[in-house]
Order: structure tokens, then C-alpha cells, then sequence
């Protein structure tokens, strides 16, 4: 094989997705808000790293759409705007449709058991960034019972953004949160079990449009239909 065909050595970024792992932990926690700086001098202090790997891990973050990185105003953690939501919001659904009718056409007695599990541990969480983790660990367990790798490549692409959604959703108002979320994902489950497609798909709806209410009612914004 000549010099120009041969495959450049691959690079270990280890360091990096170390760093991108941690800065995205920061901000699920609610370390670092919608609309925070992250500076990397901070950044490579507080983990005691050089520069180059938080750079690095801060351009994986972009990727994923945690992060916003412009020239002028350095890297912030995203802030959604309108379109993002309505964006987000509409290819979750289609995305989101095609899984449940997926779930309710072939997944097994245990995959719905995995996915009731999910809803479970909602009763247990104590804060509203504990039921944001519990309410992402549910949707996950519905695109694995999918049975449909293409499917859950797709949804793994946005996850981290309907993430972020939902902190937005909860940095708006909390009230009722720890309350409904879990009664929500219970007749989630119940619709799943009974291979209900219709209340099923319309539940999910429900679920979906709930939070984005929560977000554009309080700024004022307006979502698709």
C-alpha cells in the first residue's frame, strides 16, 4: 500500500472524554445553568488538566448541543431558544411514535418489566435533577425495548439535548413536579402493557407537550401545534 493509502494512527483521547464526561455531569447536576461561562483557564484548574483537553472536551460538548462555543463571547452551556424547542420537540415525537409502536409490537414481557423499573425509581427521587435523571433512564429503557438499533442511534443523538430540555423545564417552575412525573410514567407503562397503540402514542403526547408548556408559557414563547 503506497504512503497516501495508509490510515493515519489513531489518536487516544481518553483525557478528553474524561474532561467532556465530567463537564457534562456538572451540568446535569445544575452546576452550570442554561447561559453559563465555562471558561477553560477555570475549567483545566478545578479538574487539573492542561488547556488542550478541556478544548477538546468542550468541542465534543458543541457536538452534542450542550454547549455553545462563539468567538466573541467565549463557551456557554446552551440556552434553548424557541425554535430549539420546537425543533427538538417535534423530532423527539416522530422519533419517540415509531419506538412505541415498536415497543407494543414486539417487545417481550420482560423489556416492558425493564421499562416499568425505570418508572419505579421515580418514586424514590427527592429532587427535581434526581426525577430529570430518572425521567431520561425511562425513555431509554422504551428505544432499547424497541428492538430497533437505527431507531435508538437517532435518539442517542439528541438525548443530552432533551436533557437539557429538561432542566430548562424545571429551571422555569418545580411546582407539582416530584408529584406528576412519576403518575405520568405510570400510565405511560400501563398503555404500554395493554399494547394500547392509540392511548399510548396520545399519552406520550401528553407527556411531551406537558413540559414544553411549562417552558413557553413562562417566557412567553409560542410551540407548534
Amino acid at each position: 500500500m503506497s504512503e497516501q493509502g495508509r490510515i493515519a494512527p489513531a489518536r487516544r483521547r481518553g483525557l478528553a472524554d474524561e474532561v467532556a464526561d465530567r463537564i457534562r455531569e456538572a451540568i446535569f447536576t445544575g452546576a452550570y445553568a442554561p447561559g453559563a461561562q465555562l471558561r477553560e483557564v477555570e475549567l483545566s484548574g478545578e479538574m487539573d488538566v492542561s488547556r488542550g483537553p478541556v478544548r477538546e472536551a468542550l468541542r465534543l460538548l458543541e457536538r452534542e448541543g450542550l454547549v455553545h462555543c462563539a468567538w466573541h463571547r467565549g463557551t456557554t452551556v446552551t440556552t434553548l431558544s424557541a425554535d430549539d424547542v420546537a425543533e427538538l420537540g417535534s423530532l423527539r415525537g416522530a422519533l419517540e411514535d415509531l419506538a412505541v409502536r415498536q415497543v407494543i409490537a414486539r417487545a417481550s414481557d420482560e423489556d416492558l418489566a425493564s421499562i416499568a423499573k425505570t418508572a419505579d425509581m421515580m418514586e424514590r427521587a427527592t429532587d427535581a435533577h434526581e426525577m430529570v435523571r430518572c425521567d431520561i433512564a425511562f425513555h431509554d429503557a422504551v428505544f432499547a425495548a424497541a428492538g430497533h438499533q437505527r431507531l435508538a442511534d437517532a435518539w442517542d443523538g439528541i438525548r443530552c439535548q432533551v436533557h437539557l430540555f429538561l432542566l430548562t423545564r424545571i429551571g422555569r417552575s418545580t411546582e407539582g413536579y416530584l408529584d406528576c412525573v412519576p403518575r405520568e410514567h405510570r400510565e405511560l407503562v400501563a398503555a404500554l402493557r395493554a399494547r394500547d397503540t392509540d392511548t399510548a402514542l396520545d399519552l406520550f403526547a401528553v407527556h411531551r407537550r406537558h413540559a414544553v408548556d411549562v417552558v413557553t408559557s413562562i417566557t412567553g414563547d409560542t410551540h407548534p401545534d
